[in-house]
């Protein structure tokens, strides 16, 4: 049977960064970029590049994460600066000086990437949607950076925006159950694998958002421990995925407009006649 697998891609993976050490060179756009990129992950940052060099996004990343990038006014000077990192990501213009780096970090066995020319890229940045702990990327190898923008939007507009509240909620209710049976691998963990499965099979993305923690102690009282899929109606009420279709009021008929302004300016006259009246 010939195999249906299609050489010529990449192993997507999420990568964990948190309090590694990832040195960028460069700072421009693309430099911006990379430090916009990684910041999510927790890693510790340090920058290189000649102040006059650092456009206004890359300055104003530095400053407003002090406590995660440290920036050094000088350009990339040899292997000392690949010393103790964790990932290097080169953002210049000289493709000879990005080689350089490529070649001492590939020595050293360091993970590389070089903006713009892919041979020398250990990994490729692709473009991202993100909601909370939703992450998805789109990646095209290398071929077509901005075609994986394009195909990022048509994307974005297939996901209904609560998503990722969805999966925070999923993840606290994991959690819960976690603590309620601990243990990984063996009988209760493939019971709180399949049991998960099938709540995520039968609940909407709505009815995840919905959830609370009163919610999450019912689904585990009357699910978990009977083995079973509570109704999403009797935990936390039906949940609207649409905003109740509300009327606008019908505008005045003009016909009417013109005697009712005149009874209200005639009633006035009466009253403050009246009153004129009782003061003498």
């Amino acid at each position: 049977m010939q195999s249906s697998v299609i050489g010529g891609g990449s192993l997507l993976i999420a990568w964990q960064l948190k309090d590694r050490r990832v040195l960028i060179v460069g700072g421009g756009e693309v430099a911006s970029q990379r430090i916009d990129s990684i910041l999510v992950t927790d890693a510790h940052i340090t920058v290189l590049s000649p102040l006059k060099g650092l456009n206004e996004k890359t300055q104003a990343l530095i400053l407003a994460h002090p406590e995660r990038v440290t920036y050094y006014d000088r350009p990339f000077s040899g292997p000392t600066e690949i010393q103790n990192m964790d990932m290097v990501l080169t953002a210049l213009d000289d493709v000879a000086v990005s080689r350089e780096i490529v070649d001492l970090c590939r020595n050293a066995h360091i993970p590389v990437n070089a903006a713009d020319i892919p041979d020398c890229c250990d990994f490729y940045f692709g473009s991202q949607i993100r909601d909370g702990p939703l992450q998805i990327m789109i990646s095209t190898n290398g071929n077509g950076p901005r075609m994986a923008s394009i195909i990022k939007e048509k994307l974005k507009r297939g996901l209904q925006g609560n998503e990722g509240k969805a999966l925070e909620r999923l993840g606290l209710l994991r959690e819960k159950l976690k603590e309620l049976a601990p243990g990984v691998g063996g009988a209760v963990g493939r019971r709180r694998m399949g049991w998960m499965s099938r709540l995520c099979n039968q609940w909407t993305m709505d009815e995840f958002a919905a959830l609370d923690e009163q919610a999450m102690q019912m689904i585990l009282e009357k699910g978990w421990e009977a083995n079973e899929i509570p109704d999403p109606e009797e935990i936390i009420g039906r949940v609207a995925t649409v905003d109740a279709y509300i009327p606008p009021l019908p505008a005045p008929s003009p016909s009417l407009l013109l005697p009712t302004i005149t009874f209200i300016l005639g009633a006035a006259s009466v009253t403050l006649l009246h009153v004129f009246l009782r003061r003498r």
